[in-house]
C-alpha cells in the first residue's frame, strides 16, 4: 500500500462523505430535504477543498469551496428558516 500524504487522507475522507451522502440519497436512505444531506455535503466539500488547497490545485479549491458554501447556506436555512420581512 502506498504511503499517503495528509492531503490524500483529508481529500479521501471528504470525497467519501460526498459519495456516501449521494449514495444514501439515491437509495432512499437519506432525503435531500433533511439536515444531514447538506451537512454531509458541506463537510465533505470542505475537506476536499482543504486537501486541494494543500496540493495547490486551485480549480478544485474553487469547485469544492463553492459546494461547501452553498451546502452551508442550506444547512443554515434549515436550522433557522428565513422569516422574511413583516408587512406593515
Amino acid at each position: 500500500m502506498p504511503d499517503l500524504a495528509p492531503a490524500d487522507w483529508i481529500g479521501s475522507t471528504g470525497v467519501a462523505l460526498l459519495l456516501l451522502a449521494f449514495a444514501l440519497n439515491l437509495t432512499g436512505h437519506l432525503r435531500h430535504e433533511s439536515l444531514s444531506y447538506p451537512a454531509m455535503n458541506a463537510a465533505g466539500a470542505g475537506l476536499a477543498a482543504y486537501a486541494s488547497w494543500l496540493i495547490d490545485y486551485m480549480p478544485f479549491v474553487v469547485l469544492e469551496g463553492t459546494w461547501m458554501v452553498v451546502s452551508m447556506a442550506t444547512v443554515f436555512s434549515r436550522v433557522r428558516p428565513f422569516e422574511g420581512y413583516a408587512d406593515d
